[in-house]
């Protein structure tokens, strides 16, 4: 069987999700993937946890939720809610959105390689970055998220129209994605090739996708973004699982298959956007977290709370892992994330290579 094609088993069990009344087959397989979602939220939390309270200046894990909760003292609630809160709580909500993004485009590809990264609109958004860091000039941290998200919405509209035939089908969708990414790589290198050493030495740094310096003028918009598209996140999750059953199923069950798959495509874009936006582009964590968490949960499709769940906590521990490895070096997270999803990319090829 080939990357991305359902089994006649996969659409049964999809049949049965939507006849069944709450969205799952059985009572226990809803317990199960409710217990996995937990889990998952719990152990996050208790990285950032460790997270705030180690440093130069440790704390406690108690004194780190006493300080949370304003009971701590006030060089405690200085370092754990003004210093390194924002930083942590960047890394579960960025972790959440790519997560969920990633969710968005293996669905609708129906290939667990289809991903933002891979698809290229992060190359795409280090493009818009470039632009702005080397060709216009400075610019500052807002004019590179400006930047930066430009590149990834044209991007991903290029990638569409390319794509579009009658509609766009998963499979043209990820070969011309990586096509557009691979023209976008090789202008990114001419732009930093062309530009000064230290622009060069700025703009590969941004983008190796970095947590490091971050603070709330930097995540409250972040929170107001991500919170603005939540709930288009939960009436989207209605209708994914019918899209998934092929468009023919989809109109039969009321729903518009094109358009559908169009407002999916631009929530996984603005996802994936608001997250290269602030932290530069972050790689394989949205390849990762859905596909991970499918395992775990015994799904047949992609789900978003345990695709968010999962790459919450794969970003906040690969930042955790970032900031403290090197110590007193710290390394942009992105560099751990691609180690980690390197591998989980590795072992996904070589899985499919025996299935053949």
């Amino acid at each position: 069987m080939s990357i991305g094609t359902p089994s006649s088993i996969d659409f049964g069990r999809r049949i049965t999700i939507l006849r069944s009344p709450g969205g799952t087959p059985s009572g226990r397989v809803d317990l199960r993937a409710v217990t996995v979602v937990a889990a998952l939220v719990a152990l996050a939390l208790v990285v950032a946890v460790l997270a705030l309270g180690t440093g130069d200046y440790p704390v406690s894990p108690d004194r780190v939720v006493q300080a949370i909760f304003g009971e701590g003292t006030r060089i405690e609630e200085l370092v754990v809610t003004e210093w390194r809160m924002p930083r942590v709580l960047l890394a579960l909500v960025l972790g959440g959105a790519l997560g969920v993004s990633g969710a968005i485009f293996q669905s609708i590809t129906r290939n667990p390689l289809g991903s933002p990264d891979i698809i290229g609109f992060n190359t795409g958004a280090y493009s818009g970055a470039l632009v702005v860091i080397l060709v216009i000039g400075g610019g500052g941290y807002y004019g590179t998220a400006i930047g930066a998200l430009v590149g990834g919405i044209v991007t991903a509209l290029l990638v569409y129209l390319l794509a579009f035939k009658r509609g766009v089908q998963g499979f043209r969708l990820i070969i011309v994605g990586i096509a557009v990414s691979a023209v976008l790589a090789s202008v990114n290198t001419w732009l930093i090739l062309k530009a000064d050493l230290e622009d060069a030495m700025s703009a590969a740094v941004w983008g190796a996708g970095s947590l490091n310096g971050l603070g709330w003028s930097q995540a409250r918009p972040v929170l107001i973004i991500v919170a603005v598209l939540v709930p288009l996140l939960v009436l989207a999750s209605y209708r994914m699982p019918m899209l998934d059953l092929g468009d023919d199923a989809a109109k039969a069950l009321g729903i518009r298959a094109e358009p559908t798959r169009l407002a999916l495509i631009i929530l996984g874009v603005a996802l994936t956007a608001v997250a290269t936006a602030a932290a530069g582009p972050i790689a394989f964590v949205s390849l990762a977290a859905p596909q991970l968490a499918r395992r775990l949960t015994r799904t047949p499709g992609v789900a978003f709370a345990p695709a968010a769940a999962m790459g919450a906590l794969l970003l906040v521990a690969s930042d955790f892992i970032a900031q403290r490895a090197f110590q007193p070096t710290q390394l942009p997270v992105g560099v751990v994330t691609v180690s980690i999803g390197g591998l989980y990319l590795v072992w996904l090829l070589a899985r499919e290579a025996r299935r053949q």
